[in-house]
């Protein structure tokens, strides 16, 4: 290594800027002058200077790429189980959910069924759940059922099927939301049971659905094909049924009580 002697704090400091620059070390640039300062005064040591700020880069590096892996699973709005109230709906056992959020379920590739009526928090958890796998390193996708079987179609059409199902194949956990709000064309389900299959026991799938499972010919009205995609869904994997109640109104009606 090239000793440099008799360099100026000014010369030091640009010295300092200019290698973070070179080696993409934003958090050390940012803090370093002021770090310095403060490890003078502290008389801290070479090794603990250097340490901290290096831990403080990697800290900040893990945070970076977990808003990363969030802003790309797509979700629609931020969610999270902070902000879920349990109370709201005493059919949601908080422990449950507190051990869903440490993704061994997604490490395991272990399917996830949120059911219950409209309101009753199914998709608050789905999108805080996959937020927090994202956040736990995961490489998370959300969607729409019906988004996804049209997307599935066009790419069929397009004869790009393989590399939209290899896409969503490569992804940790994929989140499919409102399954059940709308009745899909034979065509589109088994496109949908495609993607389910390509992912069987490999990786997870999280759904949140409005019906119950035996509601689901609505939505795919072939019955075999159904009970394949109920099968699919279910097998190794944890269902919460969130109830009838609106967690939704009820957390509207006691936000007004409080004004």
């Amino acid at each position: 290594m090239t000793r440099r002697r008799g360099m100026t704090e000014e010369a030091a400091d640009a010295s300092i800027d200019q290698a973070c620059r070179m080696l993409r070390l934003p958090t050390i640039r940012q803090g370093f002058a002021d770090g310095a300062d403060r490890a003078a005064a502290e008389q801290m040591s070479y090794r603990g200077f250097l340490a901290e700020h290096l831990l403080a880069e990697c800290d900040d590096r893990a945070l970076r790429r977990s808003e990363r892996r969030i802003k790309a699973a797509k979700f629609p709005r931020e969610k999270s189980l902070r902000a879920f109230e349990f109370d709201a709906n005493p059919n949601i056992d908080p422990a449950t959910i507190h051990t869903l959020a440490k993704c061994d379920w997604v490490k395991k590739g272990q399917p996830l069924c949120l059911i219950g009526d409209s309101g009753t928090g199914k998709s608050h958890l789905l999108i805080a759940l996959g937020t927090e796998a994202a956040m736990a390193g995961y490489r998370v996708k959300y969607t729409l059922a019906t988004k996804l079987a049209n997307e599935l179609v066009e790419a069929a059409d397009e004869q790009t099927l393989s590399k939209t199902i290899a896409r969503y194949g490569r992804v940790d956990l994929l989140c499919v939301d409102e399954l059940g709000y709308m009745q899909l064309d034979r065509r589109g389900a088994e496109l949908l049971f495609q993607v389910l299959t390509e992912r069987e026991e490999k990786a997870s799938v999280a759904i949140a659905s409005n019906e119950s499972f035996s509601g689901w010919t609505k939505t795919f009205t072939e019955p075999r094909l159904c009970a394949a995609i109920v099968d699919r869904l279910t097998f190794g994997g944890t269902i919460i049924e969130t109830g009838t109640d609106s967690y939704r109104l009820a957390h509207t009606n006691r936000r007004l009580a409080q004004q």
